[in-house]
């Protein structure tokens, strides 16, 4: 485990909170918590092995938020002083004052115990912010030529995100945290350039909790990967379009993440099913009626949220209301049974606790209710990915995601991707161009058949999903085996644009 990184602990942490949250209970704040955010982040882009993009940013603020007389106030700033602090405290509170006129749904909390003193740290080796800028820049280039170096290349693109968060919280029930997590993202996109076409192809690997050594280390086979684009690149470009109609399907974990993020990750939060989203993104047709009757899907369908995954994007040890993370049941053999929550939404439907669900992407925003790193589970000994293929008669095989496209009750719903490959008599026959995967969600998922074994789960995930009033991006991750899906509705996604 890491120390929290020096430059933030030497601002006067408890100081600033102590003054702000003082301040707010003279003002005769019910409730008050404290927040003091640095987040760094980094971002390289190259085009054709040369650098276009270096990003650098670091962002430090504080907030205070407060409910009085049963309404919400919020205030941020930047200056860290004692006073600075407290003058935020007082407009959060001025805030809750005039809101108070409107609100028409007093703000109460589901109850949490207070945690005293606590630290937390994500699971890393590397900081990649120890790591030389011309270092990174010089592994996105070397793989970058890689790509380049062969005929079937056109050209190469290569991004890096990387970020470092730091969080203080400290509330009036005496909880206080102070956590630190590192996630970066690489990917390289190959351009092939046909006869009259063009199409790219792009790694796979998924955006991680981890750090410098998910490039560098035997976590992903980078070296693997990059060898073998060209050929996919080649192959995609050459084969023919799909024709549409039913199919079986083998859906890979890089595809099915998105998957499970847009058709169950969103519909399940509770704040959405209620009508707070409806505004910005919709609502959900998995109404809090449907909680214990639903058959989501299949019977070998089990969805957790987890917000202590290890190398989650949404793992943290503690959220931005001082709740404790944990894991939860959302589907359990095929049964909707659970919601994300926040405090404020756990108590409007009587739950005893939220399970730790609330995030803020930076020191200016309130906390939202925010995805937890919601995934499918694998089965105990099931099948390998080729196993499930060698169950299809007829079918396609899914590698990658690509666009999307659902309705704003996440109920209807169309998917692309990067590769998909025929299946016929169970084995892979080759690359198919411009398939879609359409359907319910509902008929989706209760359409599975099998779930892949443990050797087959991968945590995907991104950093960029978006919600609320003013806009907020939240990073999350969504782990799954790969699946089989029985008599699933291909489109010919060049057909349906009327090309």
């Amino acid at each position: 485990m890491h120390d929290i990184d020096p430059a933030f602990t030497a601002l006067p942490l408890r100081a600033l909170a102590d003054a702000a949250l003082a301040r707010a209970r003279e003002l005769g704040a019910e409730h008050a918590d404290f927040r003091l955010e640095r987040i760094r982040s980094q971002t390289l882009r190259l085009h054709d092995a040369a650098l276009e993009t270096a990003l650098d940013a670091d962002d430090v603020g504080l907030s205070v938020r407060v409910v009085k007389k049963g309404t919400w106030g919020f205030a941020a700033g930047i200056d860290l002083t004692p006073g600075g602090a407290a003058t935020v405290a007082e407009r959060a509170v001025d805030v809750a004052a005039v809101a108070a006129a409107v609100n028409r749904e007093p703000i109460e909390l589901a109850p949490e115990p207070a945690h005293g003193e606590r630290t937390w740290v994500s699971a890393y080796e590397i900081d990649p912010f120890t790591v030389p800028t011309a270092e990174k820049i010089a592994l996105l280039a070397d793989w970058s030529r890689r790509l380049l170096g062969d005929d079937r290349v056109d050209h190469a693109d290569a991004t890096l995100l990387q970020v470092k968060e730091n969080k203080f919280y400290a509330d009036l029930r005496g909880t206080v945290t102070t956590q630190q997590r590192v996630r970066l993202h690489p990917v390289l996109n190959a351009v092939g350039i046909g006869d009259g076409v063009f199409d790219t192809m792009r790694t796979i690997a998924p955006p991680v909790g981890r750090g410098w050594e998910w490039l560098t280390g035997d976590h992903w086979d980078w070296d693997g990967e990059l060898a073998r684009i060209p050929e996919l690149l080649a192959e995609k470009l050459a084969a023919p379009s799909v024709d549409p109609g039913s199919y079986d399907v083998v859906i890979d974990p890089s595809n099915l993440w998105l998957t499970i993020h847009e058709s169950i990750g969103h519909a399940t939060e509770l704040d959405r099913a209620l009508g707070y989203e409806a505004a910005y993104a919709g609502t959900s047709f998995a109404t809090p009626d449907k909680l214990g009757t639903l058959q989501y899907g299949s019977k070998i369908m089990n969805v957790t949220g987890d917000r202590t995954a290890e190398h989650g994007l949404a793992t943290i040890g503690y959220d931005d209301e001082g709740v404790r993370t944990q894991a939860f049941e959302i589907v359990t053999s095929g049964m909707f049974t659970g919601y994300q929550l926040d405090r404020r939404i756990a108590r409007l439907t009587g739950a005893d606790r939220s399970n730790g669900c609330a995030f803020a992407d930076s020191s200016s925003s309130m906390p939202l209710q925010r995805m937890a790193n919601v995934s499918l589970q694998p089965a105990p000994g099931g099948p390998s990915t080729d196993e499930l293929i060698s169950g299809v008669e007829r079918g396609i095989y899914i590698v990658g995601d690509k666009s999307w496209s659902i309705d704003m009750q996440r109920h209807n719903f169309q998917f692309t991707g990067q590769r998909f490959f025929r299946i016929e008599n169970g084995r892979l026959a080759g690359q198919l161009r411009d398939v879609a995967y359409q359907a319910t969600t509902t008929d989706f998922w209760n359409s599975m058949e099998a779930v892949g074994g443990p050797q087959t789960y991968v945590l995907g995930g991104a950093f960029n999903c978006g919600k609320g009033q003013p806009g907020q991006v939240a990073p999350v991750s969504h782990g799954c085996p790969s699946a089989l899906f029985r008599g699933v509705n291909i489109l010919n996604a060049l057909k349906e644009a009327g090309q």
